[in-house]
């Protein structure tokens, strides 16, 4: 199995459905929240969230940031050198344990790097929807990814 693409390999336009998608469980939502220290308790504590506005505890918006990354990794960036940055991060829509997530990337951009010949820089969107196939989330990067025949 490939992991990842060569700079070449990219085509603006062209968009990577990521597989397979992901049912987030409420062990996972719970476990993320203790492991990245976020002891709110709207998403550790089911007798707090069902008096917030949402009536039960939501998926941690990092962990869906996380996994729709890590979902894209293997058609995207997996050769990758650097991330160098992500310039927008949107959550459209809660999601919640039992919820599935899925997630898909579009080229946006490419060009070659100035100073280094042997790598280039490609721009995508990753887009998030869950199981209803509504949007969740939509993020923006760019990483330095190495040209065939020099990784």
């Amino acid at each position: 199995m490939e992991f990842g693409r060569f700079y070449e390999e990219f085509e603006v336009g062209t968009v990577y459905k990521h597989w397979p998608g992901r049912t987030i469980t409420d062990y996972d939502n719970t476990l993320f929240a203790l492991l990245s220290m976020n002891q709110n308790p709207l998403f550790i504590d089911d007798h707090y969230a069902r008096s917030q506005p949402l009536g039960r505890r939501p998926v941690l918006d990092s962990l869906i940031f996380s996994l729709t990354v890590g979902m894209s990794v293997s058609d995207t960036s997996g050769k990758t050198i650097a991330n160098l940055g992500y310039e927008s991060v949107v959550f459209e829509r809660s999601m919640f344990p039992g919820d599935s997530l899925y997630a898909e990337s579009e080229v946006l951009d490419k060009r070659e790097s100035a100073s280094k010949p042997d790598r280039g820089i490609v721009g995508v969107e990753t887009r998030g929807y869950n199981q209803n196939r509504e949007r969740v989330i939509v993020l923006r990067r760019h990483y330095l990814t190495p040209k065939k025949g020099t990784a």
